[in-house]
């Protein structure tokens, strides 16, 4: 018999097994995370459930999280309205085009600025940085684009807006984080500075893209000053004038074709009507570039 005995084994523990301090983070970092997230939905919550309560619960501040004394009075004016839609329609319009200008314009001129080789880079970068800092003033603008000839047209929105300073200094440092032996190789394969763009740069650039058509389209969904500016016909503003002029009416009560009741009706939750109507379209198209908002960010984001 063998006096050798087998070592005693010793139980194997995982390495990757998780500390008990590190589930106790865990833990209390889910707590805080949905409390969190519980806050920042309540605002919208509770403006649902007043666009769907009654006056008298509103103005006694009863509405929370369900609404009271249901009614659908403001929203029955609003969509039986035929201006609604036709506005609607328009801002549809206004951000479809706007946005299409917008990334054109800037996604060229980021390239452009990625170029570290580029003479006069340093007089770009700074004419664009400058903007962020002054601008023309009101009445020269509005000089400026009567003087164009663009009033009462898509143009007078998409334009001046047209370049984001901060799209465009975060789609610059995404293009600076490619690596330049690709499109090294695509000029010795024959491709134009054209081809490289369109061929190897933005398919690669799928989610700062996704970004920034996500910011430009919330940017140019949610403006209404330059349509109320350099609008004159009814029929050509957005819907987001539309729904200012209706909470205009309604709280100065002149809505003269209206009931006594339904004014009072659509002065208590117009606001969360409009809120509700403006924000829908964008939170159903939200969850679609969601999956790209983060790292479109993070890839592009300036680095010290």
């Amino acid at each position: 018999m063998s006096l050798l005995t087998p070592r005693a084994r010793r139980p194997r523990t995982s390495v990757n097994q998780p500390t008990r301090g590190y589930r106790v983070f865990q833990g209390v970092n889910g707590v805080i995370l949905t409390l969190v997230v519980l806050v920042t939905l309540y605002p919208f919550v509770n403006i649902i459930a007043r666009s769907f309560s009654g006056e008298g619960h509103i103005r006694a501040g009863e509405v929370a999280l369900w609404p009271k004394g249901f009614n659908l009075t403001t929203y029955r004016i609003v969509f039986q309205d035929s201006m609604f839609w036709r506005n609607y329609g328009n801002t549809v319009f206004y951000t479809v085009v706007s946005t299409v200008l917008a990334m054109v314009l800037t996604t060229c001129y980021a390239y452009v600025l990625s170029k570290p080789g580029l003479k006069g880079r340093g007089l770009l970068v700074g004419v664009a940085v400058f903007t962020m800092f002054f601008t023309g003033g009101l009445i020269p603008n509005y000089v400026l684009v009567t003087s164009l000839g663009l009033k009462n047209s898509v143009w007078a929105i998409a334009l001046p807006n047209a370049i984001s300073v901060f799209n465009l200094l975060v789609m610059k440092a995404f293009f600076e984080s490619l690596p330049t032996e690709l499109e090294e190789a695509a000029e010795i394969d024959g491709l134009s500075t054209y081809g490289i763009l369109l061929r190897i740069v933005l398919p690669l650039s799928k989610a700062v893209i996704a970004t920034m058509v996500l910011f430009y389209s919330v940017s140019f969904w949610n403006s209404w000053f330059s349509a109320y500016l350099y609008m004159d016909r009814t029929e050509l503003m957005p819907v987001t004038v539309y729904l200012r002029n209706l909470i205009a009416g309604a709280t100065t009560g002149g809505n003269a074709g209206a009931a006594t009741e339904q004014l009072s009706q659509v002065g208590a939750n117009i606001q969360a009507v409009t809120i509700v109507l403006t924000s829908l379209p964008i939170l159903c198209v939200y969850p679609f570039v969601q999956r790209f908002f983060v790292s479109g960010v993070m890839l592009g984001a300036v680095k010290g």
